[in-house]
């Protein structure tokens, strides 16, 4: 890629960060984390351990949330420094697959915290629970009930998502009767209502 290229290609992944930092709205994150921060620090805080639980656990997001987006911003403003002395170095072309990789790192990171934006429901940051179940049908639907718990348990273990499988009923001949199993991840409950 020519250094135009790279010029223009890292003005689009600054300006979706942008837009990013605008719908998240960087400095009332900051002002929540620090209110958090504030109620975390009571001193009878545990005297209500379900309340403790919910202030930590949203500090921890809110936390996370301030973190990813100042690292994006560096990594964002790193890369035409690194573009420029990979272009510079005697080994270039060594130089410029490094620089090409945290291009497409930083690029894929983005691209992920954008559709976490879109995730913005009330529920969409939680855990999942799925059920799947034959019902009528005979084989043929078990054996499918089955498929489409192994192409959810390959999509988890694809995209590094815990899978906790709660209970299993399998049909006689062949396939599932049915299945409950739990997905843990940030924002797995968003991610896969949509599937």
């Amino acid at each position: 890629m020519a250094a135009r290229e790279y010029g223009i290609e890292i003005g689009v992944i600054d300006a979706t960060l942008v837009s990013i930092e605008k719908v998240l709205d960087l400095p009332k994150l900051r002002k929540l984390a620090a209110e958090l921060e504030e109620q975390a620090g009571v001193p009878n805080l545990w005297d209500d351990p379900e309340a403790a639980q919910k202030i930590t656990s949203r500090l921890s997001r809110t936390q996370s949330i301030i973190s990813k987006l100042e690292g994006l911003r560096q990594r964002v403003s790193d890369l035409p420094i690194l573009i420029e002395l990979a272009q510079s170095e005697s080994d270039t072309a060594a130089a410029m697959t490094d620089a090409e990789a945290e291009l497409d790192a930083t690029k894929k990171a983005i691209s992920e915290l954008e559709v976490q934006t879109l995730l913005n429901g009330e529920y969409d940051d939680r855990d999942a629970l799925i059920t799947i179940r034959s019902e009528a049908g005979g084989v043929e639907a078990a054996d499918w009930a089955q498929m489409l718990m192994r192409m959810y348990l390959r999509y988890c273990e694809r995209h590094v998502l815990k899978v906790d499988i709660l209970e299993t009923s399998y049909a006689e001949e062949a396939g599932i009767k049915s299945t409950t199993f739990k997905v843990s991840a940030p924002y797995a409950y968003g991610t896969l209502s949509v599937e």
